[in-house]
């Protein structure tokens, strides 16, 4: 669970750190106090992407940093051990944005890449915005929650990656077939193509060897006079030469570390420095007599790159790549020569990796009509506590023509609804009303949330559009939900935010220079002042008060049906 956050210098939150509980926790506050903004903080310490834009005005960059307890949660705690970022039982996770837009992210103070901190923020953390409903009409979506809900995803990884391993084989295939179409011409392209590779011998590291040696024949004058000059000044020249002025050095030293012997480790750096140079001088007095000056061996150096680079450009591409075409090229030949080995073990191939996708294709669709079943159900029944009695929620599974398998399997997965008793169910796309659209949408986020192992989940303003009764009944689920996950409501019903466990206001604060967010934990008595303002308005009766009071009142004697892990 998620048991604190600090937040500084994003947006008009100047500096922010909250401890949080399990169970359920509201988050209430005039409109653009900054209650969304804290939802997207969570989201950018969780890895979503954010900009230059995201820091406060006048700071150089904005920091988001995050606590977790993992002790229930085992997925997390391999994936940090595999990655060698482990540290108990806690988790810390950070993320710095700078105005320049630069983003940098820490997971247990070890610097990682952001998709590192997304991969992990998946595991801890979900939200679910208060525009979820206008994506939930999206084929993909609803079928990636039909998935989730029935604990489908690895097969549906697993689908996909098999229809990827037999593209890739059909598309080789293919190209065989194609090539054997033209068989006889691209033979002997091919062999001509090699031939010409062969005869230019290329040997491992030749090119840059004779790429050195060029540069060394191309400026031989310049390098053997430098090297002579050196030569001079280290030990020719006469009578001053750096040899002779360290022995001279090194004599007087040594004289006088008689007198002083701390003096010695001196005499002995100079009798050192003196053997080096006299070494550096034979070295230089070598490489002046090695260097070649023969103008056949620097036109045999020019010939033989001027070779590999024109072979190189016929085939539109780097000097240094030519080793690898040439292996290419001898196995798409040797392909060629033995097409009709090769046809038949890339068709078996095929017909082998078409059986596996197949066979994982059909125990995902067994899944998903299983899945779809208690799905269907289970919304059906939230929808009546949701103000749509009567109302249906159904899932239709179609199977796809097998001749246009997808990388998803072969279903597709459309939800259906009718949100009046006697009407027959169509598509969500087209329900008109917004307030069943928000409610099916809460419907939905939360019965899918159950097939999740995710411990955390974020509800922003999911409960728009609702109200009276109705806004109730959202409470009450969302209270159910937090008695075996720790769940965050942003809200502006007082019906839900009397229902929570733990209560945060969320205000802002001007001089009249600048505005900034402010978060604090409400006591008994400051809840009951923030139910009141949210159910009165510009002024606050003592009737309104005592609403508030009953309303949590009602709310802390609401029984939990179950006991939180």
């Amino acid at each position: 669970m998620l048991t604190s956050i600090q937040v500084r210098n994003f947006a008009i939150i100047d500096e922010v750190e909250i401890e949080f509980s399990p169970g359920m926790t509201v988050l209430t506050g005039e409109t653009g106090a900054g209650k969304s903004i804290l939802v997207d903080a969570m989201g950018l310490v969780l890895g979503e992407r954010g900009g230059s834009g995201l820091v406060r005005s006048g700071a150089k960059r904005a920091e988001f940093t995050a606590e977790f307890d993992l002790r229930n949660l085992p997925e997390a705690r391999d994936w940090l051990e595999e990655q060698m970022l482990d540290l108990d039982d806690e988790c810390n996770l950070r993320r710095v944005v700078g105005a320049d837009g630069r983003s940098r992210a820490f997971i247990n103070g070890n610097s990682v890449p952001l998709q590192s901190l997304k991969t992990l923020g998946e595991m801890l953390l979900d939200i679910h915005g208060q525009h979820f409903h206008q994506s939930l009409a999206r084929r993909d979506v609803q079928r990636n929650l039909l998935d989730y809900f029935g604990g489908l995803i690895d097969l549906a990884v697993a689908t996909s990656n098999n229809f990827a391993d037999w593209r890739l084989l059909t598309d080789k295939l293919d190209a065989l077939e194609s090539a054997n179409a033209d068989r006889n011409a691209k033979l002997e392209l091919l062999r001509f193509q090699i031939d010409e590779l062969d005869s230019l011998g290329l040997e491992p590291g030749e090119l840059e060897a004779l790429s050195m040696e060029r540069s060394k024949l191309q400026n031989s004058g310049r390098l053997a006079e430098g090297a002579n000059t050196a030569l001079q000044v280290l030990y020719d020249a006469d009578p001053a030469n750096a040899q002779s002025l360290l022995a001279d050095a090194a004599q007087l030293i040594e004289g006088l570390a008689t007198l002083d012997a701390t003096l010695e480790p001196i005499a002995a750096m100079l009798q050192e420095a003196s053997i080096q140079v006299s070494e550096a001088a034979d070295s230089l007095r070598r490489y002046g007599d090695s260097l070649d000056m023969d103008p056949a061996r620097q036109n045999f150096v020019e010939e033989r790159l001027d070779a590999i680079n024109n072979i190189a450009r016929k085939h539109r591409m780097d000097p240094e790549s030519l080793a690898a075409l040439h292996q290419d090229l001898v196995e798409e030949l040797n392909d060629l020569e033995h097409a009709e080995e090769r046809s038949a073990e890339l068709k078996s191939a095929v017909s082998e990796a078409q059986a596996g996708y197949r066979k994982t294709a059909a125990r995902l669709s067994a899944g998903r009509k299983k899945a779809a079943s208690r799905f269907s159900s289970a919304v059906t029944e939230a929808m009546a506590n949701l103000g749509m009695p009567g109302g249906v929620f159904e899932i239709q599974i179609t199977p796809r023509d097998m001749t246009d398998p997808r990388p998803f399997g072969m279903d597709d997965v459309e939800y259906l609804i009718s949100a009046n008793p006697g009407q027959q169910p169509m598509p969500l796309s087209k329900v008109a009303s917004g307030g069943e659209l928000s409610r099916m949408s809460l419907a939905i986020q939360v019965i899918a949330s159950d097939g999740s192992a995710i411990p955390t989940m974020v509800f922003d303003e999911v409960d728009s559009g609702v109200g009276g009764g109705i806004a109730e009944m959202v409470g009450l689920r969302l209270r159910e939900l937090g008695q075996t996950r720790q769940v965050f409501c942003v809200t502006h019903l007082p019906q839900v935010a009397s229902l929570g466990n733990n209560h945060f206001r969320i205000m802002k604060i001007s001089d009249g220079k600048s505005t900034k967010t402010g978060i604090s934990l409400l006591n008994q008595g400051e809840r009951i002042e923030e139910i009141a303002r949210m159910l009165g308005g510009v002024e606050i009766t003592q009737r309104t008060r005592d609403h508030a009071a009953e309303m949590l009142a009602a709310g802390a004697k609401r029984p939990e049906k179950n006991k939180r892990a």
